[in-house]
């Protein structure tokens, strides 16, 4: 089949092009690993098992490789809370949080039980849910300092303990909950770009504590999930609901797969309404209700590609902004240095570089999508 065949196909698949993974910046990875190392545990075994590579240039790790890593490092340390905190998390707490909120009339129930357990198990952070008119705020603050403001580590902490409340919620309710706005406890960190697709693009920071505002009216959802449910759902858990990118994908990944079948073509937000049967304004609507946008979704999808085609194939820079249908190779190396902060063909040069210095040979000239 020609390279520029629209649907090359993957090995092992019947001509239908595999869908690109979604992956998440090397910062998460690398606040996951302060408290193993900082309780002397060498982390490149871990690493190695889960395939994840923190020296390669292409610094994207896909989902279920991070997920891998996140139930490794809990099973080493025997510890569900990373070695992050003063006293250890112990394993099956998670499930025990999922049970105490199970049971509750509605997602404010739900939470107000997560805050009392979690006081339990977790002192060293104290959470609390407030209304404000129409719209209510999940408030996270340390009732113990949890280090320097920066700290890689503190920095995780509060990521993964809204990553996680933010996840069991809107598996709860059995849908997804728009977080609109998030107030974080510390400067910005390098790979913030990520935090429109797993919180919310209305993310800042240098607060006192951490505020996730949403609407009131979310708290009156019903609780939908019962025990049968909660046996599949911590089946993997709490690695394969770690980095969900804001839950419920179904119509996301929706999304991505017209992408992808549209491809050189750029779909607008238009045409992927009418292929969905619906109109624009409930396509946005419902993209919002997940947590998402098309133009997040659309940014999202081309750079996986972009990273993927650059790091193992020999396509041409002009070639891959072609099929990614950029209008002009100067827009694609516009959007490329916002994504990764580097050129396509410096990222390229740097990739090449690695592979050589690990006596990996370059992969043949072969589409992967």
């Amino acid at each position: 089949m020609p390279r520029s065949a629209k649907s090359a196909a993957s090995p092992g698949t019947a001509g239908r092009p595999r869908r690109p993974r979604a992956t998440v910046a090397p910062g998460f990875v690398t606040g996951m690993l302060a408290g193993l190392e900082r309780r002397g545990h060498d982390p490149a075994p871990l690493l190695a098992d889960a395939g994840i590579d923190l020296d390669n240039p292409a610094l994207r790790i896909e989902v279920d490789r991070y997920a891998a890593l996140y139930n490794r490092i809990i099973a080493e340390l025997g510890d569900e809370g990373f070695g992050l905190f003063s006293q250890p998390v112990r394993p099956g707490s998670f499930e025990f949080l999922c049970r105490s909120m199970l049971g509750a009339a509605t997602l404010a129930d739900a939470l107000e039980r997560a805050g009392r357990f979690l006081h339990l198990v977790l002192p060293d952070l104290s959470i609390t849910i407030h209304r404000r008119g129409d719209m209510a705020q999940l408030h996270i603050a340390e009732t113990r300092a949890l280090g320097e403001r920066d700290d890689p580590a503190r920095v995780f902490a509060f990521e993964w303990l809204l990553r996680l409340l933010h996840s069991v919620a809107c598996w709860l309710v059995g849908r997804g909950l728009a977080l609109e706005a998030v107030r974080f406890p510390y400067a910005r960190p390098p790979h913030a770009d990520d935090y429109a697709l797993v919180y919310t693009e209305h993310s800042s920071f240098e607060a006192p504590d951490l505020e996730a505002s949403l609407r009131a009216n979310l708290l009156d959802l019903p609780i939908r999930r019962d025990e049968a449910a909660l046996a599949v759902f911590l089946d993997g858990a709490p690695g394969k609901i770690s980095m969900l990118y804001r839950r419920d994908r179904e119509l996301v990944f929706r999304v991505r797969d017209l992408l992808r079948d549209a491809l050189p073509t750029a779909l607008t937000v238009t045409e992927a309404a009418a292929s969905l049967h619906m109109s624009t304004r409930t396509l946005h609507r419902r993209l919002e209700e997940e947590g998402s946008g098309f133009r997040l979704i659309k940014d999202a999808f081309r750079r996986d590609i972009a990273l993927s085609r650059l790091t193992k194939t020999r396509h041409s820079i002009a070639d891959i902004a072609a099929d990614l249908g950029y209008a002009d190779t100067s827009a694609f190396y516009r959007a490329f240095v916002a994504w990764t902060g580097l050129a396509p063909d410096r990222f390229r040069r740097q990739v090449q570089q690695h592979a050589d210095d690990a006596s990996t040979p370059f992969p043949p000239d072969t589409a992967t999508h």
